[in-house]
């Protein structure tokens, strides 16, 4: 078995047809049938929907037409080759089989079309995800229970929806611990590991049942293409999510499958690097926030940052969270400010780290996360590192803090006179008037 680098790079191997060593975009949406009528599958054929092999065990579930004979391609809302190579390197990676789908959004509504819970289990963590499972509530009644709901609450066919790492904050949960309540009660556990990609952590190998990725994030990478993933291991359930997305639609395009196989080359350079990073970070700022030094670093950093969030800084679970994650804890953690305004203007003092919703960009991004999401404190900013050196942005917070310091001072300078004034333009109460 290949690493992950080597397994990025080679794993569609078996798809290549031409002498480019760049695979190429192909935007046609519809494919010639075989000349050779011998080898002409009509539809209601059960061959059509048998399950084939591939070069990688880990593909040995999909589709027939999605991993063998690259001529087997019919219309690009059921397979498409940009799309198809790109499962089949994820697949490698992520050690099930995989299907792509528009968005993250789009491959979390698809696993509730297919498994049709009678209830879920769910913590907080992305709102979309909660919208999606509204749309479902709506449709079939679906009952929600909290996330640390006990075990005889699930019965046998409801989920538990675990999002680990956590949006926004980057926080971790024992992956093991919900597969051992789910499968106690014969329930599914779904785990959306969008903040922790393959090569940070392996939610098979914990006791997930299906995995979703946002492909939009770190492993398109790069902040220019849509990308759901879905993985199980669950040969009923690929084959039906198979056939649900011919008729939800909600497949990948061409370009967005090439943008794709792009990024996944690279994808455990860039995610390890900008893990090692936040990482360094969080570390600075939390060792800044909590010393007992009063070194001029540590006074800017406490005078405007309460409290910061990640996996990192969970000391207590390391036990277990270092088997879960052994490469890093995520490029993602939240800063709490001491101030609401603090919040909203940091983003503005920062040069490096673009204030933009979303994640996952070689480029750092920062975002007030009050401007996508109206049920987090107002003081939460939401930090996704990218592969700048850690210096460089160590020096942006730093600037940025500053700012934000000399701005307070100003603030509290104006208020001061602002209070001298009414208090020097108060007059006493004349001798002998009656207040009316």
């Amino acid at each position: 078995m290949f690493e992950h680098t080597t397994q990025a790079i080679h794993a569609d191997d078996s798809l290549n047809v031409v002498q480019d060593v760049a695979p190429p975009m192909h935007v046609s949406t519809t494919f010639r049938y075989a000349n050779d009528p011998g080898k002409l599958i009509p539809a209601a054929d059960p061959e059509v929907r048998l399950l084939g092999t591939s070069m990688h065990p880990s593909t040995a579930s999909l589709p027939l037409r999605q991993t063998s004979n690259p001529e087997a391609h019919v219309y690009s809302r059921i397979t498409a080759p940009n799309a198809t190579r790109l499962e089949q390197l994820l697949s490698s990676l992520v050690h099930a089989p995989c299907l792509t789908y528009s968005s993250g959004l789009a491959a979390l509504h698809a696993v509730y079309v297919l498994l049709h819970p009678k209830r879920v289990s769910i913590g907080g963590g992305y709102h979309g995800s909660h919208g999606v499972l509204g749309l479902h509530q709506r449709l079939s009644g679906t009952e929600v229970l909290p996330l640390d709901c006990v075990a005889p609450d699930l019965q046998a066919g409801d989920v538990i929806h675990l999002e680990t790492p956590l949006n926004p904050t980057g926080e971790a949960y024992n992956i093991e611990e919900f597969a051992e309540k789910a499968h106690s009660r014969a329930a599914i556990l779904l785990v959306d590991a969008t903040f922790g990609p393959p090569g940070l952590q392996d939610p098979f190998e914990c006791g997930a049942d299906i995995v979703v990725h946002s492909g939009t994030k770190y492993i398109g990478g790069h902040s220019d293409m849509l990308c759901g993933i879905l993985a199980t291991r669950n040969k009923t359930w690929l084959a039906g999510l198979n056939e649900d997305r011919e008729f939800l639609g909600s497949v990948m395009g061409s370009m967005e499958g090439w943008l794709g196989v792009r990024s996944v080359r690279t994808l455990d350079l860039r995610i390890k690097r900008q893990s090692e990073s936040a990482g360094k970070l969080v570390h600075w700022l939390n060792t800044c926030k909590n010393t007992d030094k009063e070194d001029k670093e540590a006074r800017l950093i406490k005078s405007v940052v309460h409290s910061i969030k990640h996996a990192s800084l969970q000391h207590e679970d390391m036990h277990w969270l270092k088997k879960q994650m052994p490469n890093g804890f995520g490029p993602v953690f939240a800063i709490w400010m001491e101030e609401k305004w603090m919040a909203r203007r940091l983003p503005s003092h920062l040069s490096l780290f673009h204030h933009a919703t979303s994640l996952g960009g070689v480029e750092g991004l920062v975002e007030w996360r009050s401007m996508s999401d109206s049920t987090v404190d107002p003081r939460l900013v939401r930090v996704s590192v990218g592969i700048e050196d850690f210096e460089d942005l160590k020096a942006d917070f730093i600037n940025g803090f500053r700012a934000l310091a000399t701005e307070g001072e100003v603030a509290g300078r104006e208020r001061d006179m602002a209070t001298m004034r009414i208090e020097g333009s108060t007059v006493p109460a004349t001798s002998g008037l009656t207040s009316q």
